[in-house]
């Protein structure tokens, strides 16, 4: 069970406070609430090209690390689909540091070209690094497209083509900034060996000042996938592999915990169903796995696996398929949801170890409108029932719904 008390600012920026006295040190978070489903299908990339610029310095804090760094504090941040998010731990006794540092980039952020232009080249580099460069590398280049035709959902946080970031101009840049990085849609979670007044007073000191904007947020909703969808990628990678993508609900929804469940039963460890199957007794796969994506809008359920040499692609679809076919049909056994469970239930109390972890949880729940689903979550997966996992199975695991991606090992 993780205490907190909350407040809101008039500027409408949300403060969460998570005392813990048995720590000398303090940690805070702030999630934006923009990731790359916000972003013009023009001008993609942004969200992450912004994790990178908001350390290039601001009106008054020309070099971010440094002031932290001198405190002994650290930080780090992280962009996906759906949220932006900046955290920084450092001694109790200099927590305002964080304060000015992290309310001055909010209010005044710098935009100078070179700043705008050595983050570009990061970027551009990480592209091609981690997307271009690398076996498999371009596979969600490839499956969120051929799994998304609406849904800003269709490309990777990281953008859809190198030239949306090489060509992104300053006043693209500001407009972005300015209507996505503002207190009313931002999430501030201060945790560890403070107070609640102590952070309503430091929270009304550096960021009360700072204008409010305009939240505005219209998405395509993703019509329902009514046939299989296929793509082919022949490359020269180590093993011929396949990606399968099942629609199911987002993250807030109830049918998300089955969900996540049903992946686990799949794929978590080495008893799990397809791992036994396909990797140990028919040794059609050399490694497999299956998860959920997460996603605040309704998101992937992926099965991915890398076949052994003397095995098609389609040979191990059709093992894959058998798996789920069983799953669908049978249902599973008390026993194995229980399983599945108490594994769920260790992770989440494992992560709830450090409190930064508690921090980037308490913020990420507040965006389902309810901080409180932090300590709910453990009630929500043990509701869920056998009879649960065969309907949401039975929702998700349907051909007509599946975006499948073969990925060929090109042939010496």
């Amino acid at each position: 069970m993780i205490a907190f008390e909350e407040f809101v600012l008039e500027n409408g920026l949300q403060v969460i406070v998570h005392e813990d006295p048995s720590v000398q040190i303090a940690v805070m978070n702030i999630l934006y609430d923009v990731g790359s489903r916000d972003e013009n299908p023009e001008r993609t990339g942004f969200a992450h090209l912004f994790e990178h610029l908001m350390f290039g310095g601001s009106r008054n804090v020309p070099s971010y690390d440094e002031p932290l760094q001198r405190v002994g504090g650290e930080n780090n941040a992280f962009t996906n689909t759906d949220i932006t998010n900046y955290y920084l731990t450092l001694p109790a006794s200099n927590l305002e540091t964080g304060f000015w540092l992290e309310s001055d980039r909010m209010l005044s952020l710098s935009f100078d070209p070179k700043v705008l232009e050595v983050q570009r080249k990061v970027v551009v580099e990480e592209f091609k690094q981690r997307y271009l460069n690398q076996p498999y590398g371009d596979v969600w280049l490839r499956l969120r497209p051929l799994a998304y035709k609406v849904h800003p959902y269709q490309w990777a946080t990281i953008g859809k083509e190198i030239a949306h970031i090489e060509d992104a101009t300053l006043d693209d840049v500001k407009s972005f900034f300015q209507r996505h990085y503002v207190p009313n849609n931002a999430i501030l979670v201060v945790a560890g060996h403070v107070t609640v007044d102590q952070v309503r007073k430091l929270a009304e000191k550096w960021f009360g000042g700072i204008p409010s904007g305009e939240k505005h947020r219209k998405l395509p909703v993703e019509p329902k996938q009514k046939e299989k969808r296929t793509d082919t990628i022949v490359a020269k990678v180590p093993a011929s592999a396949i990606y399968k993508a099942y629609h199911m609900a987002g993250r807030f929804h109830e049918d998300y915990y089955p969900a996540d469940l049903i992946s686990d039963i799949l794929s978590r460890g080495q008893s799990s169903r397809l791992y036994q199957q396909l990797v140990k007794e028919k040794e059609i796969f050399t490694s497999i796995s299956s998860f959920v994506m997460g996603t605040i809008d309704p998101g992937l359920l992926v099965i991915s696996g890398r076949v052994k040499d003397n095995i098609t692609l389609g040979q191990a679809e059709q093992e894959i398929d058998k798996v789920l076919a069983e799953l669908l049909d049978k249902g599973v056994e008390p026993e194995e949801l229980e399983k599945v469970k108490n594994q769920t239930e260790s992770t989440l109390e494992f992560g709830e170890v450090e409190v930064m972890n508690r921090a980037m949880n308490l913020a990420f729940a507040k965006l389902s409108g309810d901080a409180h689903l932090v300590n709910r979550e453990s009630e929500l997966i043990n509701a869920v029932t056998t009879e649960d996992i065969k309907r949401v199975a039975a929702t998700i695991l349907r051909e007509e719904n599946a975006s499948t991606l073969y990925y060929e090992a090109e042939k010496a």
